[in-house]
């Protein structure tokens, strides 16, 4: 690599930026590389959308308050942290999901995946849908599969499959409330990709979804060692402070904005408030929007893109009861709210329910979500109205009357990135774009996925191509 340091910086301290100062570091190690790496944060703290408060015993997420184990790349940097025995899984009983329907919660039927039914007796006597509706899902067994594989939103492929009463009921409050987006313009390909293939290989959700089931039968069980969603013991902020105790050939700078970044001979020149740095790399991990800023002035039509993705603001509101104030048992996971409600919340997790250690003993935590595509407007209300806001809806729907004994909540501007329609193609096209500058990587919850696992991984293939390039400059 020759005598003089390489140096890399990443812009934003969320996961995703940690993850790749932490992949870097450790490949540093593995191959003797000598690299400078400096991780740049605008707050005051590291973590991003990961932020955790405990308050009187209560363990409160302000953000994601899991991830799943389906895809391996957090739970693998947990095993690498050695945080093993400080994850915690889902309650094993206790673990129905509900559906507001008509005022009452009604839970989602036994071997539901998402939107499609496993299992004929439970759909058939579920209130959830009506005859007619259930009729219409049925039909999926008999309307032929799409010819073309193109992108279409989740509104149109579900009502294309199931029937409108599917959009309405499951597809919208459920598939596009993770994104807290718009089912009609939210990508299929993008954000369940699953589901296009099962039409494509079985011509039919529902007959898929029974073969799955019937393939998985003739298999001998296999106990799956975690749980689909798990979290830790003292909230997912001791990921992030985790990763942050580990980056000791990693310089951290967090409450210093970047002003810009310029290609510079060969290398990039990053602007700080009274500092300058080179780098041969630099990373960007922040919202697309921003990144747009910096590029503008030396790659417009790259600039013009990033600027096409839309992003939505967002807030959660955790509320803490006496257990002997709440009516209902909470037996579940907590419940989400279909549009035609007409709910100002999107949908509460029972907190305390769904992982042990989350409230003190005889207290209850529950978490309700606002805002996103259609009521984004909420989010900017002032703290006692949107703590107002929660505390009426848990009155009406879970009868709920006495004062919280904790509340915090939780404003996230323009922080959730809208997967639309062309999304992929629109990704693809942002990477071909950087690609025309060595050195530049463009990552995050924006373009490949927005869990945690996902950003982790986005950051472990960056550490890996940041190596190999800088250390083919010479």
């Amino acid at each position: 690599m020759g005598t003089e340091k390489k140096k890399v910086v990443i812009i934003g301290g969320g996961i995703t930026g940690l993850s790749t100062a932490y992949f870097l570091q450790e490949k540093m190690k593995e191959n003797g590389l000598a690299i400078d790496c400096t991780l740049i944060e605008s707050d005051s703290r590291f973590g991003g959308k990961v932020v955790t408060e405990r308050v009187d015993g209560f363990v409160i997420e302000g953000g994601p308050d899991s991830f799943i184990t389906q895809k391996p790349w957090a739970l693998d940097l947990c095993k690498r942290l050695g945080l093993t025995d400080r994850l915690i899984q889902t309650n094993p009983v206790e673990k129905s999901i509900y559906i507001l329907s008509k005022g009452q919660l009604c839970s989602i039927p036994e071997g539901f995946n998402l939107m499609v039914p496993g299992r004929v007796m439970p759909f058939l006597f579920s209130p959830l849908v009506s005859l007619s509706g259930k009729a219409r899902m049925g039909l999926d067994l008999l309307i032929p599969r799409k010819e073309t594989a193109t992108d279409e939103s989740i509104a149109s492929f579900v009502r294309r499959r199931l029937g409108q009463a599917a959009v309405e009921q499951f597809a919208e409050p459920i598939l596009a409330g993770i994104y807290a987006g718009d089912a009609e313009k939210l990508s299929m390909m993008a954000t369940f990709p699953q589901f296009a293939q099962m039409e494509r290989e079985h011509g039919s959700l529902v007959w898929g979804m029974w073969m799955r089931r019937w393939d998985a039968a003739k298999k001998p069980p296999r106990k799956s060692e975690w749980s689909l969603f798990v979290s830790l013991r003292d909230g997912l902020a001791g990921l992030i402070e985790a990763i942050r105790s580990r980056l000791d050939q990693v310089t951290l700078l967090s409450g210093r904005k970047v002003i810009g970044v310029r290609p510079m001979e060969g290398r990039f020149e990053v602007s700080l408030d009274g500092e300058r740095l080179l780098a041969d790399a630099v990373v960007m991990t922040t919202k697309t929007h921003t990144a747009a800023d910096w590029i503008e002035g030396w790659d417009a039509p790259l600039a013009k893109r990033l600027r096409e993705n839309e992003y939505v603001s967002t807030a959660t509101v955790s509320l803490g009861f006496r257990k002997a104030d709440v009516p209902h048992p909470l037996n579940g996971f907590g419940f989400v709210i279909p549009r035609r409600e007409k709910r100002k919340i999107m949908a509460a997790t029972w907190t305390s329910t769904k992982f042990p250690g989350r409230a003190p003993e005889g207290h209850v935590l529950i978490r309700s979500f606002l805002g996103g595509a259609h009521q984004e407007e909420v989010v900017g209300l002032d703290d006692a109205s949107l703590v107002s806001i929660v505390r009426e809806e848990l009155r009406s729907i879970l009868k709920i009357k006495a004062e919280p004994v904790v509340a915090r909540h939780f404003c996230w501007i323009k922080a959730n990135p809208q997967y639309h329609v062309g999304h992929l193609d629109w990704v693809e096209g942002v990477e071909k774009e950087a690609a025309k500058h060595r050195g530049l990587y463009l990552i995050g919850a924006a373009y490949r996925g927005v869990g945690l696992p996902d950003c982790i991984h986005q950051g472990m293939e960056t550490a890996e191509k940041i190596v190999r390039s800088v250390s083919s400059i010479k």
